[in-house]
């Protein structure tokens, strides 16, 4: 979680110590947690069941958490002294075991995962690091610190724990995390600098659409590359662009940041809360579906789709659009209306995506982005005309 320096008269960190833009460091650590989603992501590929969604979503919920705090911090102070840089590297070694670990971190009814305590280690030194860096920049994390070590402690206790009990000891370190962000209270104890938050959020959405592309690569591995595999893996990057467009493309990342940046100070904390944690989650998993989906289908592009693959890329959308909707809503920038009904669409059209081939149905897909993005641009441009 962001922060203020404490030392401060004016309960601000001093002025050279605010971030103005992301830096390198920044975006070196967003590319090893994006290592995790990918992880997870290939984790779903492999078995697109919902007993396989239910343990991502478990594995993200945390991540994302810390992931969300360690951006509060560097958003409190650039990581710019030789100590925290290393300790920021420490960091990003602790998501790298966890992202390691992931595919076999659960275990089959009656035993533990392989690399379950691993990853529960793993997480530790992520929550301890980050404790460690925010109590020298602003000590009201002591308020959040015990939740993420409850949480930290819960996660190893289900890496030596059998299932199907350890969905249960995963569930509870989840839960944690979500009632400690409802109860503790932001507002006047945490400061955010909007322009460096919008940036490292965005540059962050950017890292997972490149790897969403990479699936598409992936899924490709090992087949020739002929008329038909050229023009699904296009489809597969024309879906992914229509998703980076309904957030890029039409500003919203600089709506943001100026409603964020005219919204009194005590009110950002929560605002980003809600918009950057919570309504970016659906955003983030919206992405990992859709990728999984086009891994499982651009290999093979005349093919009927099966349950699996086709619900995995109609969710996926489904997902991305909703969360964009929420996102929206919270900030209360552009229009909800065409994006929930291409949402509503994208979630019906999996039924047709399962009766006809990959590549028509990843083209579905796309063309229902496509087509609330043009409706909205032109409902836009004829109220702004005089």
């Amino acid at each position: 979680m962001a922060g203020t320096d404490v030392t401060s008269p004016s309960g601000q960190a001093p002025p050279a110590d605010l971030p103005q833009r992301v830096s390198t460091l920044e975006l070196f650590f967003d590319l090893v947690f994006v290592f995790t989603i990918t992880q997870l992501t290939s984790y779903l590929a492999r078995d697109v069941t919902l007993a396989a969604a239910g343990r991502v979503l478990l594995v993200f919920g945390l991540l994302w958490w810390m992931y969300g705090g360690y951006a509060w911090l560097t958003n409190t102070r650039t990581p710019s002294l030789a100590p925290e840089r290393l300790l920021l590297l420490l960091g990003m070694a602790g998501f790298l075991v966890i992202g390691l670990s992931i595919p076999h971190a659960f275990g089959a009814n009656g035993s533990h995962g392989r690399d379950g305590l691993a990853l529960g280690l793993g997480y530790l030194v992520v929550v301890c690091v980050h404790g460690g860096l925010y109590l020298r920049v602003n000590r009201n994390i002591k308020r959040i610190l015990p939740l993420n070590l409850a949480c930290a402690v819960l996660v190893i206790i289900a890496g030596v724990t059998p299932a199907p009990a350890a969905y249960g000891v995963w569930a509870a370190a989840l839960a944690i995390q979500v009632l400690g962000s409802v109860f503790v209270r932001l507002e006047s104890r945490f400061d955010i600098q909007p322009a460096h938050f919008v940036e490292r959020h965005g540059a962050l959405m950017i890292v997972a659409f490149g790897e969403s592309v990479a699936d598409v690569g992936i899924g490709a591995e090992g087949s020739p590359v002929d008329a038909a595999l050229a023009l699904s893996a296009t489809l597969g990057l024309a879906l992914t662009a229509a998703l980076w467009w309904a957030f890029f493309g039409t500003g919203d990342d600089d709506r943001a940041e100026e409603m964020l940046t005219s919204a009194a100070p005590a009110r950002r904390p929560r605002l980003v809360l809600t918009a950057y944690f919570y309504a970016y989650i659906p955003m983030l998993l919206g992405i990992m579906t859709t990728a999984a989906g086009l891994r499982s289908s651009i290999g093979h592009p005349g093919a009927t789709l099966t349950a699996g693959p086709a619900i995995a890329l109609a969710g996926g959308v489904t997902l991305f659009l909703a969360g964009d909707v929420a996102f929206r809503a919270v900030l209360g920038i552009g229009r909800p209306r065409y994006r929930m009904l291409a949402a509503v669409l994208a979630l019906a059209a999996w039924p047709v995506a399962v009766s006809v081939g990959a590549a028509a149905g990843i083209a579905l897909l796309t063309a229902v982005v496509a087509g609330a993005l043009a409706v909205e641009g032109f409902a836009e441009h004829a109220t702004v005309e005089p």
